[in-house]
């Protein structure tokens, strides 16, 4: 289950309780007051999603009391139920609600947040000694959904040592929902066998670096663009393949290196070697493509894999290097054709959230920061 901050939430007591606990020190008082513990404090889970809470009748003490029976439920059900033990199933719909167990003349509640599919995606991410992994990680803390790190994870080499001491105590936390794609970084590092260790399964097959999955009805193609993606290549034939055995209205893909980026110091504005990923996914009619590499942050109008607007079925890509490490500089006077919106010195993530035929974006800058960038679009 995603991670969610904790919440305080009050214990509705019998008014005489109250007083006889805040008037009294005999032990006995202190043995008959009765309040319930929920746990977890707060209940963060995605559409159709379930979340198992418990419940602990306990005395003044903090004791428990044995043989209590709880009653389970949902002050909303069109946004989660609950059933006899505390099961909690998201409905379809997102929002809020609140649990409820009464155990007696007890109550304890617990606040149910619904929230949307979401995709939480940067790269660029972790160096020992800089505190950007952790600003950007703190984002990260109370948004539930999969994050995708867009390789560049663990600086300067992805080395197991860099991702055990940069990567783990920031982004590590989210592991079990992350689904990584490795970098030019990682394979200095040979093999980038730093990355496939750290992440083991959730890299995929070892080696390749590319797999997909399904989220809130997408299609979501990880892609490794530090190996061969010529056309005709293995990468290339096996992402045609997975394309037309998994037809979605609305599909993503991301990868390292950006097809697309404005110049900035020390890099090349474009990637051409990447194009024939573009071109299978747009043969297929896939919207969205997330990269990283230039520290920065870029939006890119809809278009075609060489550069031409296609406002009908052109894919967007979002250029999110922005996870931690040292951001770029653009070069003044230097954009890109179709570039739409560009920042080159604030940390962030980038969220998205996926509804059936259209999808949201919003850059959710470090602590401090004001810059954001929001939209909404169609999928074709």
């Amino acid at each position: 289950m995603f991670r969610g901050s904790p919440h305080t939430f009050h214990v509705r007591l019998p008014l005489a309780a109250l007083l006889a606990l805040a008037c009294s020190s005999d032990p006995l008082v202190l043995h008959k007051v009765r309040r319930v513990i929920i746990s977890p404090p707060a209940a963060h889970i995605t559409q159709s999603d379930t979340l198992r809470l418990s419940a602990q009748l306990v005395d003044g003490y903090g004791t428990p009391v044995a043989g209590a029976s709880y009653r389970w439920s949902s002050a909303d059900p069109t946004v989660a139920t609950v059933d006899d033990a505390g099961l909690v199933q998201a409905q379809a719909q997102p929002g809020r609600t609140v649990i409820v167990v009464d155990a007696g003349q007890a109550r304890g509640q617990v606040l149910a947040a619904v929230h949307p599919y979401l995709l939480i995606a940067a790269g660029d991410i972790a160096t020992c000694g800089s505190n950007g992994a952790e600003a950007t990680a703190q984002q990260i803390d109370t948004t539930p959904g999969i994050v995708l790190a867009v390789g560049d994870n663990a600086y300067p080499n992805g080395s197991d040592a860099e991702y055990a001491d940069c990567y783990h105590p920031t982004w590590g936390r989210f592991k079990a929902r992350t689904r990584p794609v490795p970098g030019n970084h990682d394979y200095q590092t040979p093999g980038a066998a730093g990355y496939y260790r750290y992440f083991g399964a959730l890299a995929g097959d070892s080696g390749l670096g590319y797999y997909s999955y399904d989220w809130g009805g997408w299609h979501v193609v990880a892609l490794n663009s530090e190996i061969n993606v010529a056309a005709g290549s293995t990468q290339e034939g096996w992402l045609r393949a997975d394309l037309a055995a998994h037809p979605a209205v609305c599909t993503l893909a991301y990868w390292h290196v950006p097809r697309f980026s404005s110049p900035g110091f020390g890099r090349p504005s474009d990637d051409p070697s990447v194009a024939p990923l573009w071109r299978a996914l747009s043969d297929f009619g896939a919207d969205v493509v997330i990269v990283g590499h230039a520290h920065d942050y870029e939006r890119f109008a809809p278009q075609t894999a060489d550069g031409t607007l296609d406002a009908v079925s052109g894919l967007r890509q979002f250029v999110v290097g922005t996870g931690g490490t040292s951001p770029d500089s653009f070069v003044t006077g230097l954009v890109a054709a179709n570039s739409e919106v560009r920042n080159g010195d604030t940390f962030g993530v980038l969220v998205l959230t996926l509804h059936a035929t259209s999808y949201e974006w919003r850059f959710v800058p470090q602590a401090g920061r004001r810059f954001t960038d929001v939209g909404v679009e169609s999928c074709h």
